[in-house]
């Protein structure tokens, strides 16, 4: 019988347990902080050791209560945001867009590959600004039959949608679950930075669409070429259509509101310094304007947000056992040893090297933590002042995060979405995984090179 690989919340408990070991072995020490602007700050140099505090059966059991506590307003800015995207997605707005968009594109007669260049588009904005990610299983069953109408495969109607959101969201601008977080733990104004960002989901997203397109023109010639060639020959033609759900006036007008919130929040965020408590306050605005709009009962308004939050329980549970996890290391007081350690390390290297280390390291926990939210609690405390230590910003340091972050939940096993996407599309993970690690290696490289500039050319 095959071992499933533990999920998330089971690593992070085994980590609390390794770290509670470390408590016994790691001298104690920390750093002394500064406040500046209301947000504390590590003072480099001001290393020290301290009286040992080794946690034991007791902080484990309490480390979970006390991480929630820590990770409150996190918490509650993922059930918000997540209860808000239930009512829209409730409203039906962000699904009959898309939906009217694949109507469109596919009915014409004009290039097919223009059509997957624009549909790849579209994915990949919706996971580089609200973070498209669990929402795109429902678009792999438009976007699989609508491939191979024209005459492609399932790996093809595969990247259309999944593929092009995975870019789109490890070139995240203004992603909520990711960038919004990860920012708030390093003490930056949310979606701040975006115009470097701009240009990195822009590169991502262009690589991704060529290495699309250089594949099926290779299909074209030779449909045997694709991995999925048999399989899909097999795959009977559904006899169901799927259903249409209109893209009237006040869809429309709910779209119309998200983009508006969006660029408002970016507005806010670096003219108004806005914080998560701001951001929270507009998409429960947004949710909530948005039910009056489609004019949705209020037990059905109350009932989507619900069902939205929930959807966020497992992000929620991982950012609160991740913060306990660090709770224990704190009172252990070993981070500030580790870190001083890590930046004698690293600060033997050039900044780059330096960087690109924290890039290596970040993919690597994405495999055991495909939980972008929960990386975020577990790594950016740590992250964020070793990049002080180091001499690079914060801001690199949550890019570091953001490509380790993106770029590999496209292919990891452990990812619940990955796997659930290609179940539906019926690719192996083994096809998919062989198909898919060209671009990836591309994406890692271009992703090294995106670090230099922040780095060596200009303050980011």
């Amino acid at each position: 019988m095959k071992r499933k690989f533990p999920e998330a919340i089971t690593i992070i408990m085994i980590i609390m347990i390794v770290f509670i070991v470390l408590t016994w072995i790691i001298p104690a020490g920390e750093f002394q902080f500064e406040l500046i602007n209301g947000r504390n700050y590590l003072i480099p140099g001001s290393f020290s050791f301290t009286e040992p505090s080794p946690q034991g059966l007791a902080a484990f059991l309490m480390a979970p209560v006390k991480g929630f506590v820590q990770a409150g307003l996190i918490i509650g800015f993922c059930f918000l945001v997540g209860g808000s995207f239930g009512i829209l997605n409730k409203t039906g707005a962000i699904d009959a867009g898309l939906m009217a968009m694949l109507r469109k594109t596919a009915g014409k007669q004009g290039s097919k590959r223009m059509v997957i260049v624009l549909l790849m588009l579209i994915f990949s904005v919706c996971g580089a600004t609200f973070g498209m990610s669990e929402s795109v299983l429902v678009f792999i069953m438009l976007t699989i039959p609508m491939a191979r109408a024209m005459g492609y495969d399932s790996i093809t109607g595969l990247s259309v949608s999944f593929l092009a959101a995975g870019v789109g969201f490890a070139g995240a601008l203004t992603n909520p679950f990711t960038i919004g977080i990860a920012q708030g733990i390093a003490g930056l104004p949310i979606f701040s930075g975006w115009e470097y960002r701009l240009l990195v989901w822009f590169v991502f997203t262009a690589a991704a669409i060529a290495f699309v397109l250089i594949y099926i023109h290779r299909i074209e010639k030779d449909p045997s070429k694709s991995p999925v060639y048999d399989l899909d020959a097999e795959v009977k033609e559904t006899a169901g259509r799927q259903e249409e759900i209109p893209f009237d006036v006040s869809r429309k007008m709910v779209v119309i509101l998200l983009f508006a919130v969006l660029a408002l929040i970016i507005y806010g965020s670096n003219r108004w310094k806005w914080y998560i408590n701001e951001i929270s306050a507009v998409f429960l605005a947004l949710g909530i304007v948005s039910a009056i709009v489609a004019r949705l009962k209020t037990s059905e308004a109350v009932k989507a947000f619900v069902s939205g939050a929930k959807d966020m329980v497992m992000a929620a549970l991982v950012i609160g056992l991740a913060r306990g996890l660090l709770v224990i290391a704190e009172d252990g007081r070993i981070i500030g040893t580790m870190l001083y350690y890590i930046a004698q390390y690293a600060n033997r290297f050039h900044t780059v090297m330096a960087v690109e280390m924290m890039f290596v390291f970040q993919g690597f926990l994405n495999f055991f933590v495909p939980s972008g939210s929960g990386q975020a609690a577990l790594s950016m405390p740590v992250m964020a002042p070793l990049s002080d230590l180091v001499g690079i910003s914060r801001q690199t340091a949550v890019l570091c995060f953001q490509f380790g972050d993106g770029i590999f939940n496209m292919i990891i096993p452990t990812s619940g979405v990955t796997m659930g996407a290609l179940s539906i599309a019926g690719v192996p993970y083994n096809k998919w995984a062989k198909w898919l690690a060209p671009l990836i290696l591309i994406l890692t490289l271009l992703a090294m090179l995106l670090l230099i500039p922040p780095v060596i050319l200009f303050n980011y």
